[in-house]
């Protein structure tokens, strides 16, 4: 996909992801705490905050000076670099990270920063003018009218995975077992440590600088049981409090730069970590479970691979229904993929979900010695992104 672009191993991290209306995140101008928060992680990462020359930024929710965008949150970083602002629902922290790396293969920047945020904390309300209806200004409405209600088709995302669920005829049980699994997953990574590798404790600051609190947990994951699962009321076919995501705050950052700066960078220059491929595909209306998988189909046959070719599968998966069904198209084991946890468990703030997701995968692949990468995932009612990233050693 491109030639020159390159993740260096270890320049990354992002925050812990709590829950809406759980941490002092909940107080702050999201990104006005992701410029200073991504700040804080190349200090970490003994990466001058001087090194970047260009900063892609994605979130989906509106936050107060959102309008000067990336030169703004790159001010709050304490470096005053160019930049602009992307979004495309669910599918924005992967393609964040895609985008940073078009603008180095074209060779327009050198070392790109991206930073994927977003608070759905009290999320903004806005009065929209429709001058086409009989009154001059409709609907107060907020993200989560958005959630509740697709205007191409009336449904909301819940609906989506019910209908995937009746069209591939996905049981009950199995959802049950996808989402307490992926708790299992989560659990044994936290336990093991490697989370402590990605995920970066941060200090949420008012205005004057003084601590609101400090951001060092994923705020609102639930130790499940079987039997729970099975207990709870079914909200639409297959889909439970408990096989589904929630919301919450949070941020996620890495860099794109070229392979020689790549090396330069890392604490461990002999690790190249390359893209490969990335496909968007749209499915039927309301069937988003679905577009994932369609996606990785299409990507597979555009490159040749096939998913045993993929050392590590991860994907951000809103609902448990998410999972069943991409086994269903893609036959593959859903147990072999998301080995360090995912979204479902841990959270859905959106705008960093996938960079969160991509930074996982990738220092999973290191630990496995390297090999090819897949992240996938959904944007809104029908849309999947998927794409392929290369994790070799020695190079």
């Amino acid at each position: 996909m491109f030639g020159k672009a390159r993740i260096p191993y270890g320049t990354w991290g992002s925050s812990y992801f709590p829950a809406w209306q759980t941490s002092a995140l909940a107080e702050v101008n999201i990104g006005q705490f992701a410029g200073e928060a991504m700040n804080r992680i190349l200090g970490l990462r003994q990466v001058p905050t001087n090194t970047l020359d260009y900063l892609v930024i994605g979130s989906t929710i509106p936050w107060h000076w959102k309008f000067w965008n990336a030169p703004l949150v790159a001010s709050c970083m304490g470096h005053r670099v160019p930049g602009f602002h992307m979004e495309q629902a669910c599918a924005t922290g992967l393609q964040a990270v895609l985008l940073a790396g078009a603008e180095v293969d074209t060779g327009a920047h050198d070392v790109v920063g991206v930073l994927t945020f977003d608070r759905t904390s009290d999320s903004p309300v806005g009065v929209f003018p429709e001058r086409r209806a009989h009154e001059r200004t409709l609907p107060i409405s907020d993200v989560w009218d958005n959630f509740g209600f697709d205007p191409a088709t009336g449904n909301a995302m819940i609906t989506t995975a019910g209908l995937a669920a009746r069209k591939y005829k996905i049981d009950r049980q199995e959802v049950d077992e996808v989402a307490l699994y992926r708790h299992e997953q989560y659990f044994e990574a936290k336990g093991s440590g490697f989370l402590d590798r990605v995920l970066v404790p941060l200090e949420v600051l008012n205005l004057q600088g003084r601590p609101l609190g400090r951001i060092d947990d994923d705020l609102g994951v639930r130790k499940l049981t079987l039997e729970g699962l099975r207990a709870m009321r079914e909200l639409d076919t297959c889909v439970t409090g408990g096989t589904q995501t929630h919301a919450s705050d949070g941020m996620a950052s890495l860099l794109v730069t070229t392979r020689g700066r790549a090396k330069e960078l890392s604490p461990r220059p002999e690790i190249d970590i390359r893209f490969v491929a990335k496909s968007v595909v749209r499915t039927q209306p309301s069937l988003m479970p679905e577009a994932p998988a369609l996606a990785v189909k299409k990507l597979l046959g555009d490159t040749g691979l096939t998913m045993a070719d993929m050392i590590v599968v991860k994907n951000h998966n809103p609902f448990a229904v998410n999972d069943a069904v991409f086994t269903r198209v893609m036959d593959f084991d859903w147990k072999k993929m998301n080995t360090t946890g995912s979204s479902l468990v841990w959270g859905h703030p959106q705008g960093p979900t996938l960079t969160r997701i991509v930074i996982e995968a990738l220092e999973e692949a290191v630990d496995l010695g390297g090999g090819y990468v897949l992240v996938f995932g959904c944007a809104a009612g029908d849309v999947g992104i998927a794409a392929i990233l290369k994790v070799s050693e020695g190079a």
